[in-house]
């Protein structure tokens, strides 16, 4: 319980490595003629063919989104960067400016390139005249304005405090100023909610002012979502937002979802009202609600929005221009396509039969009944499909190590861009519907319990007769644009030899290849990180900062309690048994601690009658230590923290708790190297924001 145990509480929390990509201190606009990297490679000849077929066989006639996402624009600001509080650059909208030109890349799949130019939509627009405005582009969501009878009710204030501050100074600037009466939280990703404290007090949501709408699940999700892994997580994030990519056609083009996340400080106010039922009827400031609860779809816990007066329907992040994750590369629990696609048909059934405009948390809007119809039909089919299609194929005996090879939806789907995977892709989503149902095994035992790779990989390199012989083949097989050929083989070599540099540079242009020919940036940004990291190792210095302390208030004491039974040593822990009681006295809380077969386990509610030692705190201290404010010793010293019995529990405990490192390998050999900022720009401190972005 010493300050160690909680700062990593807090890097989770707070850390969103899509923070350098974000418009962070480290933001690189690299010159969009020129490979960022000196070992970068020009798109190949094959590449360049693939993406020139793909221009002549994809819809680029249907222009519709296009028209979509420039109606209603008012007006844009004169700036392109939003200043953090902390004095770094919180939103960056024109690094992105190499996309606003008739230039086609041969480094971005037409399709992501278009996705990328609709995402660059910046500033005030009209959704619905005198009713419904968003200002996009300020940040990964757009942050949407309902004008009520006195003032503004606030649908999803962004990830940042500054962002969403600045987007309310913007519309008060060009629409009059109105006060907020109301905060609509879609979804329980931060995107949606961390921007609270530019928009509103919480004195004014304590009182009852200003309410606070969240669907029935919000806090217990917005917070605990990413803590049990966390750190792996965040690592993980490097890869599938891009994070040490420059913004650039040969790095990070977009999100799919919007250009990337602010970097700004990151704040949550508890709502004040909760959505419980399926549908629930509200009026707020004149504006009358019927709220849709979707949980576990894109978030576990998600609400549609339907305006009956206005015949607006709000699609949160369940309908946008993309399909999205159904396995998120940064690691989550695999949803449900199939109960996505049924909350999307109840929504069409209650909603979308009448509804003239639909709008959401992210992309553009759609007007007219027909063509919400259309896209709503379009989403609700693709992810019935996936989910359908899926199992039909592994009904068959198609595997999970196979399913992405062999999955394509309908060709009158693909040929729908709402039908499209940019946030997620066919073949990660399509894999994890078979492990969503069949787990990670393809049935065959010979790879129930396999060798790890870097066991496994001198055996094949061995029996291919070494490691020229592969770098050749490897270098035949790029020559001939098979790559993933290639890299079936190189990822043996480089497992076998991580210290294997020429092997490693020819890995990382095959990943660069296959990186261009992605429709989903999140793959792009995988096979691109990983190629960086394999030239030039993991960057040093790119640490999230602490963020605010409403995550660390919202977390409750059982889920702190369960991260440090994830962080404990169990080699450490050998042989030692304890009973602690712990006791929060201001909010009542009692909790059970034991320690027994190396295994930390807590009960909430009761206590042990004969405990080794009970610690007393108010939980309002308490969340200080959480914090990495006040170490637990200090709070012992000022009498904060009580301790009755014998005292060698909590100091074993305090030696048995690690503190895991996010730097840790994910390729062989790319371990840290000293890339700080004087040598290498890629590097720089990531400011606070929030990994639960997707």
């Amino acid at each position: 319980m010493q300050r160690k145990l909680s700062i990593i509480v807090i890097s989770i929390l707070f850390s969103c490595v899509s923070a350098l990509a974000a418009g962070g201190g480290g933001v690189i606009k690299a010159d969009p003629t020129k490979h960022f990297d000196a070992k970068g490679k020009l798109p190949s000849i094959f590449t360049v063919e693939i993406q020139n077929k793909l221009r002549k066989s994809l819809p680029f006639e249907d222009k519709r989104d296009f028209d979509e996402a420039k109606k209603g624009f008012i007006a844009a600001p004169d700036y392109k960067q939003i200043m953090a509080e902390a004095g770094h650059v919180a939103w960056d909208m024109g690094s992105y400016e190499f996309l606003l030109t008739d230039k086609e890349y041969d480094t971005i799949h037409p399709s992501l390139q278009r996705q990328a130019i609709l995402n660059m939509a910046y500033g005030l627009y009209e959704v619905l005249p005198d009713k419904i405005y968003q200002v996009r582009g300020y940040d990964l969501a757009n942050i949407t304005f309902i004008k009520g009878k006195t003032g503004w009710l606030i649908f999803d204030p962004l990830t940042a405090k500054e962002t969403a501050a600045a987007a309310l100074k913007f519309i008060n600037e060009q629409l009059g100023e109105r006060p907020v009466t109301a905060v609509i939280y879609s979804h329980s990703h931060a995107d949606h909610f961390g921007g609270v404290r530019g928009v509103v007090a919480q004195a004014d949501v304590r009182s009852g002012k200003v309410p606070v709408i969240a669907p029935v699940g919000f806090m217990d999700h917005a917070v605990s979502e990413n803590v049990y892994a966390g750190n792996a997580m965040t690592r993980r994030m490097f890869y599938q937002y891009g994070v040490l990519l420059p913004r650039s056609p040969f790095g990070h083009v977009d999100q799919s979802i919007g250009k990337n996340t602010a970097a700004g400080n990151l704040g949550l106010i508890p709502p004040s009202v909760i959505v419980e039922e399926d549908f629930e009827e509200m009026t707020v400031d004149g504006v009358k609600m019927i709220f849709q609860n979707t949980p576990g779809t894109e978030a576990p816990a998600e609400m549609n929005t339907y305006f009956p007066e206005m015949k607006a329907f709000w699609a949160a992040e369940n309908i946008t221009g993309t399909v999205h994750n159904i396995y998120t590369l940064r690691g989550a629990l695999v949803r449900d396509a199939l109960k996505w696609s049924k909350n999307i048909n109840d929504a069409l059934y209650h909603f979308g039969t009448e509804a003239e405009v639909m709008f959401a948390s992210h992309s553009w809007p759609r007007w007219g009944n027909d063509r919400i119809q259309e896209v709503m039909r379009a989403q609700r089919d693709i992810y019935a499909n996936l989910n359908n299609e899926v199992l039909h194929l592994a009904n068959q005996g198609v595997t999970v190590n196979e399913i992405h090879n062999v999955y394509h939806p309908p060709k009158s789907l693909q040929n729908q861009w709402a039908a499209h995977s940019y946030h997620g892709s066919e073949e990660h989503n399509s894999r994890a519907v078979v492990n969503r149902y069949l787990g990670y095994w393809d049935a065959n035992p010979a790879t129930l319990i396999p060798l790890s790779p870097k066991d496994s990989a001198p055996l094949y390199v061995e029996m291919m007769g070494g490691s020229a012989k592969i770098i050749a083949k490897g270098k035949e097989l790029y020559g001939q644009g098979k790559y993933r050929h290639a890299m079936e083989i190189l990822n043996k070599l480089i497992f076998a030899e991580p210290g294997n540099q020429p092997a490693k540079d020819l890995l990382a242009d095959v990943y660069e290849q296959i990186g261009y020919q992605k429709e989903s940036p999140s793959v792009r940004n995988s096979f691109l990180a990983g190629a960086f990291e394999l030239r030039n190792g993991i960057p040093v210095g790119a640490s999230p900062k602490t963020g605010g302390p409403d995550m660390i208030s919202a977390m409750t004491t059982e889920l702190w309690l369960d991260f440090m039974g994830i962080r404990l040593d169990s080699k450490k822990a050998e042989g030692i048994n304890f009973v602690i009681n712990l006791v929060t006295p201001d909010n009542g809380e009692k909790f059970v601690v034991e320690l027994s077969n190396a295994t930390l386990t807590n009960i909430e509610g009761v206590q042990a009658q004969n405990p080794d030692l009970t610690i007393t705190i108010d939980r309002s201290d308490l969340e200080k230590t959480m914090m990495g404010a006040v170490s637990f010793d200090d709070q012992i010293k000022s009498g904060k923290a009580k301790l009755v019995g014998d005292s060698n529990p909590y100091e074993q405990l305090k030696t048995m708790l690690v503190q895991f490192d996010m730097g840790f390998e994910i390729l062989p050999g790319t371990g840290a190297k000293d890339l700080t900022p004087e040598n290498k720009p890629f590097a720089h401190e990531l400011p606070a924001v929030n990994a639960m972005t997707d």
